[in-house]
């Protein structure tokens, strides 16, 4: 299966309805398209398979360097459409990123799921990735006191 990448505002545009599905909090395409150019500054690139023209699994991802994982290939976002999960889509997806992260030296391919999404905690094992540790976090928003 062939990897695309969406790069320009109406590549990305046709990203926007599957993204939705694993983002449900994104209210308008055109703030989908302007973050997502906003993260291509920071790296993100977004690449999916298609099926008949339209995106049907997608990842977003970044290559990224730190002192636990040396080079590695930061997977942000990984969506397949509704209609075609269970067809290995998403696998061949993970797949090709772990091909082309190799290429560019990356030793190793992360990413987080919710402690409570067993679904994809089970694929991604099914695929061959291993838990690590847990993910931490803290909003700034709550103040010093919470």
């Amino acid at each position: 299966m062939k990897i695309v990448h969406y790069q320009t505002p109406t590549e990305l545009a046709c990203c926007y309805a599957l993204m939705r599905e694993l983002r449900f909090k994104l209210k308008d395409e055109a703030a989908f398209v302007a973050q997502a150019q906003r993260q291509q500054l920071q790296g993100y690139q977004l690449a999916g398979i298609e099926q008949d023209g339209q995106p049907v699994a997608l990842a977003g991802y970044r290559l990224l360097e730190n002192f636990i994982h040396g080079r590695f290939c930061y997977i942000d976002d990984l969506v397949t459409c509704t209609n075609t999960r269970s067809q290995g889509l998403g696998a061949a997806l993970l797949h090709g990123l772990a091909q082309q992260a190799r290429e560019q030296g990356c030793g190793r391919i992360v990413l987080d799921t919710a402690l409570s999404n067993q679904r994809a905690q089970q694929f991604y094992q099914r695929v061959g990735y291993h838990a690590l540790g847990l993910h931490f976090y803290r909003d700034l928003a709550e103040g010093e006191n919470s």
